[in-house]
């Protein structure tokens, strides 16, 4: 009887390793199968992807900065100007 309770629970647990296993393949597979989905409806989309949004972003700041410079240079030769 010992022995044929140690076989079962030894079948169960293969099989519940099998079961275990499979599920995890099935889960990479429809990962994969979505990822795939996604990028596909979204190259048809009109969208920007992260990098080239936070590139542009860095850009615009950059150049916000040196209008700032260039606002202040303006205005402090117009107050010499006026000082004349």
């Amino acid at each position: 009887m010992q022995e044929s309770r140690s076989r079962l629970t030894d079948d169960l647990a293969r099989m519940f390793n099998d079961a275990a296993g499979l599920a995890g393949g099935v889960r990479r597979e429809i990962e994969t199968i979505v990822r795939t989905q996604m990028e596909r409806l979204l190259s048809t989309m009109n969208v920007v992807q992260r990098e080239e949004f936070e590139a542009v972003r860095d850009m615009a700041a950059l150049a916000r900065e040196e209008n700032e410079k260039l606002a202040k240079q303006i205005a402090d030769l117009e107050t010499k100007l006026v000082g004349k």
